[in-house]
């Protein structure tokens, strides 16, 4: 099994094409869509060297997977999917957790929040084939309660924003419905169970220290040296940690622009009777922490 890892530079965000070299089964797991705030414009840099790749390699991909309804960047799996044969794009079936909390939030009073925006939802321990690949889905709820981890060939895990590199920690829980307790008991009760020799795909590298771009880890060295959350953390010692340091956090700069598309399945709003497309921003006053 080959992973091929692209490194989003603006989000710090690794998205991945995992195939069998053999029989050229393939899936590619969060891909990114370019998108710059400031002019509200969006590009395919992003997609179209995922494109380059599968074409180059001759793959068949036979699922784009999202981790979570990512909160800082916005998926390119609508306009991925067309490009690479219309592979299903799915998720872990808790995203309807969080259509019906951001359906609140935004007020979509039409959005229909039971999922039938993706192609397929998994459910928490499913053996999804694709081709030649098995790959097991894992609820690592925590960062957020619908984040979901794959499990690929018994070999490699990518965790998205449950854990990252061993020298850097865990994804943050003050999102709504997000939970550092939650987090706790997906990382040690779940991946750190996986055999120490599996390989560890992060969804993000904020590069500790300036140092290079970094997306391979395994169990072992998690469990050994991961500074948050190592199989020495307790419970009370990490929540304490979590909480205390997501409190000093700011926002993520496209928090806003991405949710309402991610729960959509990556589909942009729909163009209104000027034929242009509007995302919603919510204006309230600043709560003092």
């Amino acid at each position: 099994m080959n992973v091929i890892a692209h490194y989003d530079t603006d989000t710090a965000t690794l998205t991945y094409i995992v195939y069998d070299p053999s029989t050229k089964d393939a899936v590619v797991i969060d891909p990114v869509l370019n998108y710059d705030a400031a002019s509200s414009t969006y590009d395919l840099r992003a997609v179209n060297r995922v494109v380059d790749d599968i074409t180059h390699h001759q793959l068949t991909v036979h699922y784009i997977l999202e981790t979570h309804a990512h909160a800082d960047h916005l998926t390119g799996s609508q306009f991925l999917k067309p490009r690479i044969g219309n592979p299903p794009v799915a998720i872990g079936a808790n995203i309807r957790l969080v259509q019906s909390t951001f359906k609140t939030i935004f007020n979509f009073k039409d959005f229909n929040e039971n999922g039938v925006q993706f192609d397929a939802l998994l459910a928490d321990n499913a053996i999804v084939r694709a081709g030649s690949l098995s790959i097991q889905v894992l609820f690592t709820p925590g960062h957020t309660p619908a984040c979901a981890s794959y499990y690929i060939n018994e070999t490699a895990v990518f965790t998205g924003d449950a854990l990252f590199m061993h020298d850097y920690g865990t994804g943050r829980c003050d999102f709504p419905g997000g939970s550092s307790k939650d987090l706790y008991h997906s990382v040690t009760n779940r991946l750190y169970t996986l055999p120490d020799s599996t390989r560890v795909y992060v969804g993000h590298d904020y590069r500790p220290n300036g140092r290079d771009v970094a997306y391979e880890s395994t169990i072992g060295l998690e469990k050994e040296r991961n500074p948050q959350l190592s199989m020495h953390t307790t419970e009370a010692d990490f929540v304490s940690f979590r909480d205390g340091r997501d409190a000093s956090l700011t926002a993520p700069h496209l928090l806003l622009q991405s949710l309402q598309v991610n729960i959509d399945a990556g589909h942009l709003p729909p163009p209104e009777d000027n034929n242009g497309r509007y995302l919603k921003v919510p204006i309230r006053p600043k709560k003092n922490r």
